[in-house]
């Protein structure tokens, strides 16, 4: 069905990311090429001055492990570690990158969604491909 298809993914134990995997799996053509997406959160300039000088590059080099390691499950998978407001980064690099279709994990909605929003409903409202939401 997809040829070129988008899995961000969140790198903590409460996403499914091999829910993700599998349903990506189910959706590609033959040939179909694979990238495993991760948004850091940007860290606001007045909290990064109080932050250890290496911090941040610690982080990002145990993201980029984290990521190879997961994106592993979906083999031939290309991995990206990109640093940003997740919601409009993903939506940017679907457009940027020929995206046909994005497959997120999301959790279940409360109310607190409804005054915040959450990634996966900001990829649906915005994505210009086909997004698919496992939960």
């Amino acid at each position: 069905m997809y040829k070129n298809i988008l899995v961000p993914i969140l790198l903590d134990d409460q996403h499914d990311t091999q829910g993700s995997y599998l349903a990506a799996r189910a959706l590609a053509d033959e040939g179909a090429e694979f990238t495993v997406l991760h948004v850091m959160e940007s860290i606001p300039s007045f909290v990064e001055t109080q932050l250890p000088k290496d911090a941040l590059e610690k982080s990002h080099d145990y993201a980029g492990k984290a990521l190879k390691q997961s994106a592993a499950a979906l083999p031939g998978a290309k991995t990206h570690l990109a640093t940003g407001h997740p919601g409009r980064f993903i939506v940017d690099y679907a457009k940027e990158h020929g995206i046909d279709c994005i497959i997120i994990a999301s959790h279940r909605p409360g109310i607190e969604d409804y005054f915040l929003g959450s990634t996966a409903a900001r990829v649906v409202r915005h994505a210009q491909c086909a997004v698919h939401v496992i939960r």
